[in-house]
């Protein structure tokens, strides 16, 4: 989650200061290809790549800090393509408000408009986006833990139901719908600190 804000952030707000240039095509192009291509499909291509012809990393389990790119990277592949749209068309909303033409006609830079008044803004739909992503990539890494042999949560989850395991079912289930709610919280609070506008009752 955090190289997807890493990541998506500066690119959807790149994508907006590029609007309509060959750089914002680029991350166009780019976020939709990521969104579009599946995990199992992004992480086998990059064992293929990276493990079998380059043998640059490790391509099993957890032993060491290069076997956690290519898992990272297929897991935060998808979410920082959809946050770099999001930011882009929430950067491009921002914009075109009153406060933004009236710092841009004070004479201040379009780059430093859009990185330091636009971008607390702009950020809002990004941070609720990050509740249901904690659970996506908890829940939705059992490809990528099945080809990777990672041990994880994921695979626990999706293994207890053939096998009927109803205990680790539920118990899984109440889980993720509490960390769910307890995000859902965070992003509530957080929301009263990235905007002065709204305030906590």
């Amino acid at each position: 989650m955090f190289t997807a804000v890493l990541f998506g952030v500066p690119l959807g707000c790149l994508a907006a200061y590029k609007r309509g240039k060959l750089l914002d095509n680029i991350i166009i192009v780019f976020s939709t290809a990521g969104i579009a291509i599946p995990s199992f499909l992004s992480a086998t291509l990059m064992m293929y790549f990276f493990s079998v012809k380059l043998k640059v990393l490790p391509s099993l389990g957890l032993n060491s800090p290069s076997s956690y790119i290519m898992p990272v990277i297929a897991l935060a592949l998808y979410p920082t393509c959809y946050i770099a749209r999001l930011m882009r068309s929430s950067m491009l909303d921002v914009t075109g408000q009153d406060y933004m033409r009236t710092a841009r006609a004070k004479g201040v830079s379009a780059f430093k408009a859009i990185f330091k008044h636009a971008l607390r803004n702009a950020i809002l739909p990004v941070v609720t986006y990050l509740g249901p992503l904690l659970a996506y990539l908890m829940t939705g890494s059992f490809i990528v833990e099945k080809i990777f042999t990672i041990p994880g949560l994921g695979h626990e989850f999706v293994s207890a139901i053939p096998s009927r395991d109803y205990p680790l079912i539920m118990g899984t289930t109440i889980f993720l719908a509490t960390f769910i709610i307890i995000m859902n919280v965070i992003v509530d609070i957080a929301y009263a600190f990235i905007d002065p506008r709204i305030k906590l009752q």
